[in-house]
């Protein structure tokens, strides 16, 4: 065989190979997710503090935004639930690659080129969890942070898109979905859990 040809066999190894891995990563994450309802209150939340800002009624505002209070709380719950289950695996399972394309197996052969997500779902947890609202807070301060709360959701969102499949591909969906970019998500979620989100992938941007 020819050298295109031998190109053309690799190329195709790769891609057979890193629909395997990506597939055990979909499922894997997916197994931690059944038992909660984070996609649900994730969901939900995001499309309730659109309908909370548009609300020009007074007393149906204070309506929806203490909904949404409990609902924050409910998926900082959960999302703690999903961060102790998921804390069960092995580092081998889930090493994340940083490289912006995917490479079969790449986070097994180069570790240090790597983020555990098991450690990222702990930051995220944590996040969420400081980012709930307290009681009795005034109305521009909870609007305050319902934003905030909705980049520390998106950005929860792009590291599992980036577990499951690349950072490249997280991205992309992300502008495609919410119409934002990775670099606006990370400079509207909290300082603290910017600081500690980039210790965690080595300030890849």
């Amino acid at each position: 065989m020819d050298f295109l040809t031998w190109i053309v066999l690799g190329a195709i190894a790769v891609y057979v190979l890193q629909g395997i891995e990506q597939r055990r990563r979909v499922r894997l994450l997916g197994a931690h997710l059944a038992p909660t309802q984070v996609e649900k209150l994730m969901g939900g939340l995001i499309e309730g503090y659109m309908r909370a800002l548009d609300e020009k009624d007074v007393e149906r505002s204070k309506q929806v935004w203490a909904i949404l209070d409990n609902n924050e709380k409910a998926l900082a719950d959960q999302l703690k639930r999903l961060a102790n289950s998921f804390s069960e695996e092995s580092a081998v399972e889930t090493r994340v690659s940083t490289l912006p394309l995917a490479l079969p197996y790449f986070d097994r052969l180069m570790p240090a080129h790597t983020f555990d997500m098991r450690e990222a779902l702990k930051l995220h947890a944590q996040a969420v969890r400081d980012a709930c609202a307290p009681d009795d807070v005034d109305l521009a301060t909870r609007q305050r942070m319902a934003f905030t709360m909705t980049a520390e959701l998106l950005l929860l969102q792009h590291t599992c898109h980036w577990f499951c499949k690349t950072r490249t591909i997280a991205s992309m969906r992300l502008m495609a979905r919410q119409k934002t970019t990775y670099e606006q998500v990370m400079q509207s979620v909290a300082p603290a859990t910017l600081r500690a989100y980039q210790r965690l992938i080595g300030k890849v941007a």
